[in-house]
């Protein structure tokens, strides 16, 4: 402790002490407090073009018995123009979303493998399409550029699965931001809050990006090459393809097998999410209207009290709220996403919580003290101190 009181905070309870349910040690993958569990919810926020092969859980779903792969019937699909009657309102979220589409459609042998891939899957498939389609609810609080919808990827979102991953170069979160690019996009990284987590917040700098290498491409499939390999990357890829006076579309461009991919996998969901019945695909009904709120988190409030007022389990709560790294709230600004039907109970509750005055303090630490000292000013136990600030 031997640090001044601008180098050190530490967090500590008022006096009446609030749940110490969320205040568990940290998980292996550098996250105090998040469970490695997440729950279902959040799976389908997340772009599942980007997933090379199921998981071993998906893997079980898809060799299950009702759902053995099915022969998918090769379709010429014809030239086609989307006609869609933009004077009504969309009839749920996916006739929503095409609304949206405007990328170019990519046709190819890797197209047709990808649509094949999701298509021999339907367990693993069809709940995926069903959670993507109530989180793309969460896309709306996003300030969404304006080519963010064409592309398809603001109903989806980052590389994997998980949003609370760590994975290589330290890309963390849904849309896979390595530090110094959450940096840029203004994503607050510090041992309290990681904004890379968050699902609003990176969704919002994840379109600026794309947005951003769009404008310098003027093609959404170089964009996406871009996002996957790197602009540097495909820039000098164009630039070889100039030298050798080769086209300088994605298609025809040296790049790794996973960026090959990257395209035809998004063009495959697209394809089956624009017209499903080309597929003998039934959609989930998924109603076009938000499904998650956000809630704002007035400072000092614990997670685990918070999820109880939304009477929610804490791991469900937590995943929907992964930013988070620490058990309470710390600064101003911050929200809750919540489902829809539980925002005015958590509401009503954040509301009696700070009128009742209970709460969590930042205490800045003094040079000299000890924690001993800091906790039995406040009522605390050393190891409860140490507990709360992992």
């Amino acid at each position: 402790m031997q640090r001044t009181a601008r180098q050190a905070q530490i967090d500590v309870p008022s006096a009446s002490s609030l749940d110490l349910r969320a205040l568990r040690p940290g998980a292996a993958d550098g996250s105090p407090i998040m469970t490695r569990h997440l729950v279902a919810l959040l799976a389908g926020v997340l772009c599942i073009w980007f997933a090379g092969k199921p998981t071993a859980v998906q893997a079980q779903d898809a060799i299950a018995p009702s759902d053995q792969p099915v022969e998918v019937e090769e379709v010429v699909v014809p030239e086609r123009v989307l006609t869609l009657d933009l004077t009504r309102d969309a009839n749920d979220i996916w006739d929503r979303i095409r609304r949206g589409f405007g990328m170019p459609d990519l046709d190819s042998e890797r197209v047709a493998e990808q649509q094949a891939f999701y298509l021999n899957r339907p367990a693993f498939l069809k709940q995926v399409l069903a959670r993507g389609g109530r989180l793309y609810s969460l896309r709306r609080r996003a300030r969404a550029p304006r080519h963010a919808d064409r592309t398809g990827a603001a109903a989806h979102g980052g590389k994997q699965l998980q949003p609370h991953g760590l994975f290589a170069l330290a890309r963390v979160g849904l849309w896979q931001f390595i530090p110094s690019a959450g940096k840029y996009f203004n994503l607050t990284q510090d041992s309290w809050v990681d904004e890379r987590r968050d699902v609003i917040a990176s969704t919002n700098a994840a379109l600026d990006y794309l947005q951003k290498i769009y404008e310098m491409h003027g093609d959404w499939h170089l964009a996406l090459a871009s996002y996957n390999w790197g602009e540097g990357a495909v820039q000098r890829a164009l630039k070889r393809n100039a030298d050798d006076g080769l086209p300088l579309e994605y298609s025809h461009l040296r790049m790794p097998e996973e960026t090959r991919n990257y395209v035809p996998k998004l063009q495959a969901i697209k394809n089956i999410i624009g017209e499903p019945e080309l597929f003998h695909l039934e959609l989930p009904y998924v109603a076009n209207e938000m499904h998650f709120v956000a809630v704002e988190a007035p400072v000092g409030v614990d997670l685990a009290t918070a999820a109880e007022l939304s009477d929610m389990p804490l791991e469900e709560f937590l995943a929907l709220n992964p930013g988070f790294n620490r058990p309470a709230t710390t600064m101003p600004g911050q929200t809750f996403i919540v489902p829809t039907d539980r925002a005015r109970k958590l509401r009503e509750g954040l509301d009696e919580l700070q009128r009742s005055g209970r709460g969590w303090t930042m205490y800045p630490v003094e040079r000299g003290e000890t924690l001993d000292k800091i906790a039995a000013r406040h009522g605390l136990s050393s190891a409860q101190l140490r507990q709360i600030n992992g």
